[in-house]
């Protein structure tokens, strides 16, 4: 075969040509002695063992009681201990030590407790919801990790939300009446209650067809102070709302609300009461659904924890959970922004205060 010069050699042909000749790719000469060294055989130990074994990956951080764990099972089935401990790294004294002090698991007097207050919702609630009414209610000296690591062991999880491309429920419907500047602008921080509140309207899909919600929700207390819960996303639904909101209310509040630029919201009936109830409307402007992000997280934590996985025959049944629902929210779920109360202890500890 008539040798084809070095630079022009192009492919697989001419890299087979190149190994025959013991010519490499990049033109220098094979080492011969690198087949010797690749050829070596692997070192075994005692009882044909190998001294070094190739471990997946991960493998390298196994910790050392489930080594001996599986060191222990090996054995059991007639291999040599000594080789199986050579091959898994482990000392005779470290082998024995871990079978003699099994873990142990995390807190246990306090699982039952985790367990109870996991059990609250369908879906169960976070660690940290967990820990802060350890903290609170049983005087427990905990942290919220040791929390995680409890749920863990106990195979309790709390599934996280994932942002979905379908968003149910658009009440804009352009400009049918009063509107009002963005006064908040994004600013949801609050010292106390009644000061900065959010509303909104959020549809859920069942068997039995469509539900609504529209809320009040209190910025300062993170309290769902009024709410509606209609088969219909109308005027009713929103003056139900506006009564419940204004009987709660205490003498002198004049807080400012921000919602979105829906129909409902631009109605002369709904501005003219809020008007009349001291409240300063906030509009979000237009395609601009984080304007009112302090009340929108509302929605996903109650499709998240109350909603997800469940469904109702029937609106009587579906209505009665969510106003269950929506008192636990209040009176049970402790916050971490509330520094572990919950909203209405947040609420009334603000008002004495404030007397």
């Amino acid at each position: 075969m008539q040798a084809v010069p070095r630079g022009r050699r192009r492919g697989a042909q001419a890299e087979a040509q190149g190994q025959a000749e013991g010519v490499r790719r990049d033109g220098r000469a094979e080492d011969p002695r690198a087949g010797a060294r690749g050829a070596r055989p692997q070192a075994r130990g005692a009882g044909g063992v190998p001294k070094k074994i190739d471990s997946p990956e991960g493998g390298a951080a196994l910790p050392r009681r489930e080594k001996a764990l599986a060191v222990a099972e090996l054995s059991g089935l007639g291999h040599d201990l000594a080789d199986l401990l050579e091959a898994a790294g482990l000392a005779r004294s470290t082998y024995y030590y871990a079978l003699a002090h099994p873990k142990a698991p995390t807190r246990p007097e306090l699982r039952d407790r985790v367990a109870e207050i996991f059990g609250r919702l369908p879906n169960g609630v976070g660690h940290r919801q967990v820990a802060m009414e350890l903290r609170a209610v049983d005087g427990a000296r905990i942290a919220d990790k040791t929390v995680l690591k409890m749920m863990r062991e106990m195979g309790l999880r709390c599934g996280i939300r994932r942002e979905t491309d379908y968003h149910r429920y658009n009440s804009y419907r352009g400009v049918v009446g009063e509107t009002f500047e963005n006064v908040l602008g994004r600013d949801f921080s609050a010292d106390g209650p009644w000061q900065k509140m959010g509303t909104d309207v959020t549809e859920f899909r069942l068997s039995f067809g469509k539900a609504y919600l529209a809320p009040v929700y209190d910025f300062g207390s993170k309290e769902i102070v009024a709410h509606s819960i209609s088969l219909h996303p109308d005027l009713a639904q929103q003056g139900e709302m506006l009564d419940m909101l204004e009987a709660a209310m205490p003498e002198g509040a004049a807080p400012v609300m921000q919602m979105d630029m829906g129909w409902q919201y631009q109605h002369p009936s709904f501005t003219g009461r809020l008007r009349g109830m001291g409240v300063t409307q906030s509009m979000s402007r237009k395609g601009n659904c984080i304007d009112n992000g302090a009340t929108e997280q509302v929605f996903g934590h109650i499709k998240d924890e109350f909603l997800r996985g469940r469904d109702w025959d029937t609106f009587e049944e579906f209505k009665r959970d969510l106003e269950a629902y929506i008192r636990h929210w209040n009176h049970v779920r402790r916050q971490v922004r509330l520094k572990g109360l919950t909203s209405v202890e947040f609420r009334e500890q603000a008002l004495r205060e404030a007397a």
